[in-house]
């Protein structure tokens, strides 16, 4: 099609720059040699692979770190114990009652389908199901919650944990008991019970309500890396192990820095709020990597291990919430087995009832700033209401960045309240507690 427009060309790499009739095209290039075009950096240019850019972030990410690492061991030296690290966790070797409380959770689990086992063949009413189905999840929450502030050897890190299971067993429990009255409310009555496996079978087949109620599916349910209760989850044919083997050395490898804060008491105690800014300003991106490093480790090779290794096939853990340019859009993409639960079980179920949307999106942030606080005040035994406060202040910025900022600006300003919000929480709880322990009370 070139050669068509003219019959001469210039030599690509002549000495004389002249001009030859086109006898080797593969020697030769056309005389126009430029076309419209825009600048790879160019969001018009529609180019998309930052491949080397990002190993470029990653290398220098890793080399400042290690200068910082290196500085700081030889300006103090090595201030990690292990003993240390280890008492966080346990305060005698010979009692583990974080473990025991995760054990004894297997009898709620159990409650749970005893009761749909009998409401599936209509020994009890569904009355007396909601009823069984609500004790066994109030003591779901508030046991584990009485036994970590009475029991003086559970540590806060202990504490978080065993609240931590027990919240995500909540959760899948509540999913459970609505799925199967959802599905005993479009059972046909001439329905026969399945004899098809059920969820947690090496062979995939077809379940049916109510051949779903068994140990095998309840447990695979339990373990699998979901709130949301389905009788039939999409699987995955195989378990690809050389893809199982890079998810469990990025769960090993993965590093986690501790910033100090000890010495942003002394701020905060005289009450010095440019030093207190400045303490802030300090701990904001120590703690922000160590967030996003959380992020992956857990959403990504924690959960894609999890998935693999049960041969579950949704892997949607997350979407694109760094791309945010709302408030809304993040905590809508950011953690995405909590927010399809919020939305089929807490937000669909409101708005059902003729309750408005602001309304049903209150009261999800309601409940969000509930578990928030929920998993960080009992375990460290003080009522501050910081982590609750944090979520509901959530309402006015989401509707501020909504209302005044657009594309780029309202991304930054959620990447602004994820960098500075977070460190501001870690202050106050580590304040209100290093008060609380550690300074003497006159």
């Amino acid at each position: 099609d070139k050669q068509s427009r003219g019959e001469f060309a210039c030599r690509c790499s002549g000495h004389d720059g002249g001009i030859a009739p086109l006898s080797n095209p593969g020697s030769y290039c056309i005389l126009s040699c430029h076309v419209l075009q825009e600048s790879l950096l160019s969001s018009a240019s529609g180019y998309r692979n930052y491949r080397g850019i990002l190993n470029w972030c990653v290398v220098m990410l890793v080399l400042s770190n290690a200068r910082l690492f290196l500085e700081n061991l030889i300006k103090y030296g090595i201030l990690v114990d292990p003993i240390q690290v280890v008492s966080l966790f346990l305060k005698d070797p010979y009692s583990w009652p974080a473990l025991c409380l995760v054990i004894v959770s297997n009898v709620f689990i159990m409650a749970a389908l005893y009761t749909e086992r009998r409401l599936s063949v209509g020994t009890i009413s569904e009355t007396t199901g909601t009823f069984l189905h609500f004790v066994n999840l109030t003591t779901l929450l508030c046991f584990p919650s009485a036994t970590v502030l009475t029991l003086t050897s559970m540590t806060p890190v202990g504490g978080v944990f065993a609240l931590g299971v027990f919240t995500i067993l909540f959760l899948k429990l509540y999913s459970y008991k609505d799925v199967n009255m959802w599905c005993r409310e479009i059972r046909h009555s001439n329905a026969r019970p399945s004899v098809a496996r059920s969820n947690g079978s090496a062979v995939h087949a077809h379940v049916s309500y109510p051949g779903n109620l068994t140990h095998r599916d309840i447990y695979y349910f339990v373990l699998a890396p979901t709130l949301c209760y389905e009788l039939n989850f999409p699987r995955s044919p195989r378990i690809r192990k050389s893809f199982l083997l890079r998810r469990l050395f990025e769960m090993v490898r993965s590093t986690w820095m501790v910033p100090t804060i000890q010495n942003s008491m002394k701020p905060f105690q005289d009450m010095d709020f440019s030093r207190m800014m400045e303490r802030m300003l300090k701990l904001a991106v120590p703690n922000h990597l160590i967030w996003l490093i959380f992020f992956y480790w857990f959403f990504h090779s924690s959960m894609n291990f999890v998935a693999e290794l049960l041969q579950f096939g949704d892997r949607e853990f997350y979407r694109d919430w760094w791309n945010s340019e709302t408030v809304t859009y993040f905590w809508s993409n950011w953690n995405i087995p909590v927010h399809k639960w919020c939305l089929r079980h807490f937000y669909q179920p409101i708005m059902r009832r003729g309750v408005s949307k602001w309304v049903a999106r209150t009261a999800v942030f309601l409940l969000s700033a509930f578990f928030h606080e929920y998993l960080v005040s009992v375990p460290l035994k003080m009522f501050r209401l910081w982590a609750f406060m944090g979520m509901m202040a959530q309402i006015p910025l989401a509707w501020f960045v909504s209302r005044f900022l657009r594309g780029n600006y309202g991304n930054a300003a959620v990447w602004i309240s994820l960098i500075i919000g977070q460190p501001v929480a870690v202050l106050m709880y580590f304040h209100d507690y290093y008060v609380l322990h550690y300074v003497p009370q006159s």
